[in-house]
Formats: C-alpha cells, structure tokens, sequence
C-alpha cells in the first residue's frame, strides 16, 4: 500500500477547497488502490458532507452520498431504478456505495485493473490487448480502436432511460449535466469517461418526473445469480394504453462503452400492440452499428433476447 494523506471535510465548501481523490462508500476506490491502479496521494472522505436526501414529490431527487440499498428500499423510488439497484452486487456493498460514487466507478476490464499488462484507460498510448486477447465481457457498441471496455453501473443504465440529470458543484458554482451527456465514449481518449472536471463533485442526481415510470422493470442477464457484472441488462418504461403502447424508454447496459440509449428501440415500439412480434421488430434495430470481436458475438442476439424479456415480463396481462 502507497502512503497517502487522509482528511475528512465536514462542508462540501472544504470539500471543494481540498485537492485530492474524494472517497464515498469506497468500494471502487479502495479496490483500485490496493492494485495500485490508481495512486493518490491526498484522498478526502466526504461521508461528513451533508449530502444526503431522496426526495419523490415532483421527480426523483437523490443526494450523492445515499447509499444504494436505502434508495432502492425506498417508496416512491421507480420500479427500474429500485431494481437495477438489488441486482448491483452484494447486500454489504448496496449498504455502503453511495449512489454518486456508483455512477462513477471505473470498468471492471481485466486488463485495466491489471498493471502489468497495457491500458489506454490507464497509460494512453500504451495499447487495448483487449481488442485482440479475452473479450467475452466487452463492448460492442461505442468503442473504438483504442478501448472496448464495458461501464460498469446498472442503475445508470436506468437513470440514462429516465433523462436524469447530475448537480455538479466546483469553487465557482454549480453545472446541470444530462447523464447521457455526462458519460464519454472512448473514442481516440479512453482516459476521459466522463465531463467531471477537476475538482467538482456530484451533489445530487435528478430524475425528471414520468407519470407512467412505475410500469418500468430492470432485467439483467449474467454469469451467475448474484454478485456479478452484467453481459446484457435492460431497462424498461412502458406508457400503454388501449392495447398499444403510446411511449417507452429502453437503455441498455453490459454491450456499451457508456450506459447505451435505445432510441430506434423506443421509436419503433411508439404505437405498436402490445404483441411479442412487436417487441421482436422493434429489438432487431438495437444491435444496429455494433462492432463484435472475436468473443463476444454472442451478445449481439442476447441483447435482442433481452429487450423482449423485459418487455414481455412488463406488459404480462396486458397482452
């Protein structure tokens, strides 16, 4: 373990005036240090900073330092973000991950978390063994030529669905960042995931209100039952009315660089009958600009598999 200065900021003013790696629940953080992945040197636990709060009046509204399990417990909280949250690993964990520090954890690509081996997450320039060694796990939507690495959050691939939006604060004020916005696809800079400049810090995350997200679920397809990443995962909000559906959301985790919007997926389901030949037309464009590699094919006909299991698992009655 490398040396590193530890203090603790009781405002989110301190919290902002300090230069260091801010700690949350530290599930990401001290893993990556313990690998000698990430190095800090001055690192600032913000668990003091009041910010804390779920809120479900006119929207959702999450302080960044809410732990996973406690929002997801929560009434009023939408049935795919409460969903994505129990099926995101261990009950010890859900209890200390903060929802902020979730939505910024790093990929879980093999190579990455390796420092022997060449990253350009890590090194830029160094190279993506990836590309050509183990990928089942990767992505094949939104990479490039320099990474193929997964995200690695369920819930933000719901909160992607949803057109939530981040707080950030900095020393000179706060931004409004649409999620989807927020994230970064690789492209010639792996390094940068994301728009979280130097020295800002998530406060809250925002969910705009959706009168008909209580009929939304969160499917998730991996290797095992429990405490595991996902190969596809699916999150799901349908408006349906008459037998037909008037609107939907559909994203997608564990095939993308980035929690991965399906927005020719949500097209063609608008008017469509609730019928399984319906969910099938409308999966088939979701794979649309994918980019396979030698391993992970597979995951091109499990995403379609995917969206019409979450969408016949929420329409069940209605067909």
């Amino acid at each position: 373990m490398r040396p590193f200065e530890l203090t603790a900021p009781t405002t989110v003013e301190d919290a902002l005036a300090g230069s260091g790696t801010f700690l949350a629940g530290g599930t990401t953080l001290v893993d990556l240090m313990k690998l000698n992945v990430l190095t800090p040197q001055h690192v600032l636990d913000i668990n003091q900073v009041p910010l804390l709060g779920i809120e479900t009046g006119d929207g959702l509204r999450f302080g960044a330092l809410e732990r996973m399990a406690d929002i997801a417990a929560h009434p009023g909280v939408y049935p795919m973000i409460s969903r994505a949250l129990l099926l995101s690993a261990s009950q010890q964990i859900r209890n200390m991950a903060s929802i902020g520090g979730n939505l910024l954890q790093r990929t879980r690509c093999s190579y990455f978390r390796d420092v022997a081996m060449p990253c350009n997450k890590r090194e830029p320039g160094s190279g993506c063994p990836a590309i050509s060694g183990a990928n089942r796990m990767h992505a094949v939507l939104g990479t490039s030529d320099a990474c193929v690495a997964t995200h690695a959050s369920d819930v933000a691939v719901a909160l992607v669905a949803l057109d939530a939006e981040l707080v950030l604060a900095a020393g000179d004020g706060t931004r409004v960042v649409k999620l989807a916005d927020f994230y970064r696809e690789p492209g010639e800079t792996p390094e940068v995931e994301n728009d979280l400049r130097p020295g800002e810090l998530i406060t809250e995350v925002r969910v705009p209100r959706l009168d008909w997200a209580g009929n939304s679920t969160y499917v998730k397809v991996r290797d095992r039952q429990s405490y595991e990443f996902a190969l596809c995962s699916i999150a799901v909000a349908l408006d349906v009315q008459d037998g037909r559906i008037a609107d939907a959301r559909v994203a997608a985790g564990g095939v993308g660089t980035v929690p991965w919007r399906l927005p020719r997926v949500e097209a063609a389901l608008r008017g469509a009958p609730v019928t399984q030949e319906s969910f099938e037309a409308a999966a088939a464009v979701a794979a649309e600009g994918a980019r396979p590699l030698s391993a992970n094919g597979f995951k091109l006909p499990l995403l379609r598999r995917t969206i019409v299991r979450a969408l016949l698992e929420l329409t069940e009655g209605n067909r």
